[in-house]
């Protein structure tokens, strides 16, 4: 069934301490020039990963994805125990699937793809159900056994039946497309509100078997780190979830519940146990519509300046944001939602919040209407 476009654009407003939850290849907090300012920045790759992760764990764990480059180990274990047959005849036939899909540079001593592939192990069990029906010999040669196993192509089975998680994130494998997957969701870099500067924790460590009389430091260095009110923001293409879902719109609504739940609650991991910056948003607003998503970062393409703190300000400004670019392009979205901490901000913002997404509504009431939201549009 092929449904019509719709998308689920969710802003974020979240203060993050002191932290490096996403460096660069020299150690420093990732950043980015915006508006002219130097801001804080978090890459899509790591929110991606964070929102992934959560995603997973809040599922079961037989229905989970794994990205990986042991696709042979994988395929090796589940043939011993599905297709019923040695793990000697397992490895073999499993080197022979494995090579039929026609990737290239496979590392064949390592038995290793040359790239991590995403997939659900769920999805290896009807190559396996094929070998099984096949009734393999130990003893065939290394030629009879590519002759046999030719009837199986692991690539399709790689291709139906996607778990949620290869639905939502998609899939890219550069020298065979037909296993490419579309992804339904939309992940920006976060950004700062506000300008930053870079900050450094200096530390020493002392060994605790040293000598009374040796008072020097075992270990000394530095951690860099900032600190900033960040603007997450990502969207879940509804149709296109559904689509890669087989079709189902109810898998693609409870998929969408989860991502939001997800992208909202996590965070990457970055230093975690140097400077325990978990902390939860400020905001959390949805907004249902047609036309295409929106991102709202140019709210801040000014930067937040002053000694108050961002978190009222970057609130307001979002929100009279997206009241005005309603009012400028004429939008109707199907629905708007907002979940405030309206204890950490000032009155005005509250107000925007209210005026911008109806009702401050708990997060739990949140999700559930936007669940209401989408199976009205179902």
């Amino acid at each position: 069934m092929v449904h019509q476009r719709l998308y689920a654009d969710i802003h974020v407003i979240q203060s993050l301490p002191p932290s490096n939850v996403n460096r660069d290849d020299t150690g420093s907090p990732k950043q980015a020039i915006y508006g002219g300012t130097r801001r804080a920045r978090i890459s899509s790759q790591a929110l991606k990963r964070a929102a992934r992760l959560a995603f997973a764990s809040r599922q079961e764990e037989q229905l989970r994805a794994v990205r990986t480059r042991r696709l042979h180990e994988l395929l090796s274990e589940r043939l011993v125990l599905g297709a019923r047959i040695g793990p000697e005849l397992a490895d073999r036939a499993a080197a022979v699937l494995v090579e039929g899909m026609g990737i290239d540079k496979i590392d064949k001593n390592k038995r290793l793809l040359p790239y991590l592939l995403f997939f659900g192990l769920p999805q290896l069990d009807s190559a396996v159900a094929q070998v099984r029906n096949l009734q393999l010999d130990g003893s065939l040669s290394d030629k009879d056994l590519k002759a046999a196993l030719e009837p199986v192509t692991l690539d399709s089975a790689l291709h139906e039946g996607h778990p949620v998680d290869v639905a939502l994130f998609g899939r890219m494998v550069a020298d065979l497309p037909k296993m490419n997957v579309d992804a339904a969701v939309q992940v920006a870099h976060a950004l700062s509100t506000h300008p930053v500067e870079i900050g450094f924790d200096y530390f020493t460590a002392v060994d605790d078997q040293n000598p009374r009389e040796d008072t020097g430091a075992g270990m000394i260095g530095t951690v860099e780190f900032n600190s900033a009110t960040y603007y997450r923001y990502a969207s879940v293409g509804l149709h296109q979830l559904a689509e890669n879902l087989s079709g189902s719109w109810d898998a693609a609504i409870a998929a969408l519940d989860l991502f939001v739940d997800s992208f909202a609650l996590s965070v990457p991991s970055g230093h975690q146990n140097a400077f325990a910056h978990r902390t939860r948003p400020t905001l959390v607003a949805v907004v249902l519509r047609e036309d295409q998503p929106v991102n709202l970062v140019t709210a801040f393409e000014s930067a937040i300046t002053g000694h108050l703190g961002a978190l009222s300000a970057s609130v307001a400004r979002l929100a009279k944001l997206y009241r005005a670019d309603k009012d400028l392009w004429g939008d109707e979205p199907i629905g708007a939602f907002g979940s405030l901490n309206s204890v950490v901000v000032e009155a005005d913002a509250r107000d925007a919040v209210e005026a911008a997404f109806g009702p401050n509504l708990a997060f739990g009431d949140l999700r559930a209407a936007l669940r209401s939201a989408v199976v009205a549009r179902g």
